[in-house]
């Protein structure tokens, strides 16, 4: 992936709609950047990407939904989505120093999960989150949710939305977590491993109640995994119930 490249459309797209920007870390090959909209009262969404260099549809999905200004006005966003530069440019999962981003948001080892993790606690805390990932093991669509509200699901909803790009994963056990239905993964807002926290169990510790981490079937075309990663997303948007703003939000 040309890394640069992608992040001067996103820069361009993101300035244009009006985001503000933050360089969170530069590395030889372009820099991590966070994006955020923010509109007095509004429901506060995360959207990331790119955390593992051998997953390019995700990226590509949120640059685009930033040049087609398909991210809600009426919501305030924060926006990454290029989180491991150096992967992307090489096709690797890990870092070039051969670290994985996400399973380094506890203890923060590497300069990408500092940096991120930092910029991250400065921010107003997300109501709902997606995170966009690739897996090449699978033959179709899936996603993890956690829900620390235990309320209404949008799982359904936005899987739906994937149909016509891909099947639902049919295996009753992904990545060893057993599904509750087709294609989706209850998880808990506990890590697998102690030490190993991913974005998303980050996410729910400084307070993000509802996440949704969606995998493509990245063996297929990338077309289609960008488009079904942007599908999903705006469903999941259209979907969600998001809280009320109170008095003084």
């Amino acid at each position: 992936m040309d890394t640069h490249a992608l992040a001067k459309r996103c820069r361009e797209a993101a300035k244009k709609r009006g985001f503000s920007e933050e360089i969170l870390l530069e590395t030889q090959c372009g820099p991590v950047l966070g994006f955020k909209r923010i509109k007095a009262g509004a429901p506060v969404v995360y959207l990331s990407s790119g955390i593992h260099g051998d997953e390019p549809s995700g990226p590509n999905a949120i640059c685009e939904l930033l040049e087609n200004d398909q991210l809600d006005s009426e919501k305030s966003w924060l926006v990454c989505p290029m989180m491991n530069p150096t992967g992307l440019a090489a096709g690797t999962r890990e870092t070039a120093k051969g670290k994985d981003i996400n399973r380094d948001y506890k203890k923060c080892e590497t300069a990408e999960a500092a940096a991120h993790v930092e910029w991250l606690r400065e921010q107003p805390v997300p109501e709902l989150f997606f995170s966009l990932h690739e897996d090449w093991e699978s033959t179709g669509i899936y996603l993890y949710e956690i829900n620390c509200l235990h309320g209404r699901t949008i799982s359904a909803q936005m899987l739906k939305a994937a149909e016509p790009y891909f099947q639902i994963e049919p295996e009753e056990v992904i990545d060893d977590h057993p599904v509750r239905s087709p294609g989706w993964i209850y998880h808990l807002n506990k890590p697998d491993m102690p030490d190993g926290w991913p974005e998303a169990i980050f996410a729910a510790h400084i307070g993000c109640p509802v996440s949704y981490t969606v995998e493509t079937p990245s063996s297929f075309d990338l077309r289609r995994r960008i488009d079904c990663h942007k599908a999903m997303v705006l469903e999941g948007l259209a979907a969600f119930e998001f809280k009320e703003a109170g008095p003084g939000h």
